[in-house]
């Protein structure tokens, strides 16, 4: 398990999200017909990745820096999502493994989710 020494609060909840992270990871894993799509999640930006992790390559990726918008509210986290499932489109790429890197499914992680739903993508 990772430790992080920070504030004692910021701590407990960082070590929380690499635990949870370490276990959803244990899981899931991405292939080229079925890459992973990783959720970042910082305090300004989302950031959206489709992963081979057989080739260990990037298929595509979209945040909101890349995109017109640069907002970190939920309506942007969308539009991440429905500007992956565009290029994911562009590839042939329509099945796809939701990793949601530790965080609760929920807010801006649930909005990068729907808005690559509403583009085509399956998961």
């Amino acid at each position: 398990m990772i430790k992080i020494k920070l504030g004692k609060k910021t701590a407990d909840k960082v070590n929380k999200r690499a635990k949870n992270r370490a276990r959803i990871r244990k899981k899931v894993q991405g292939t080229g017909e079925r890459p992973r799509l990783a959720v970042y999640r910082s305090t300004k930006h989302t950031y959206a990745q489709l992963i081979d992790d057989v080739a260990g390559k990037v298929l595509a990726a979209a945040s909101t820096k890349s995109e017109s918008q640069s907002k970190k509210n939920v309506d942007a986290s969308k539009a991440v999502g429905s500007a992956l499932a565009k290029k994911a489109m562009e590839k042939n790429i329509k099945n796809v493994v939701f990793d949601r890197s530790g965080y609760v499914y929920h807010g801006r992680v649930k909005a990068v989710a729907d808005g690559a739903r509403e583009g085509g993508l399956e998961f």
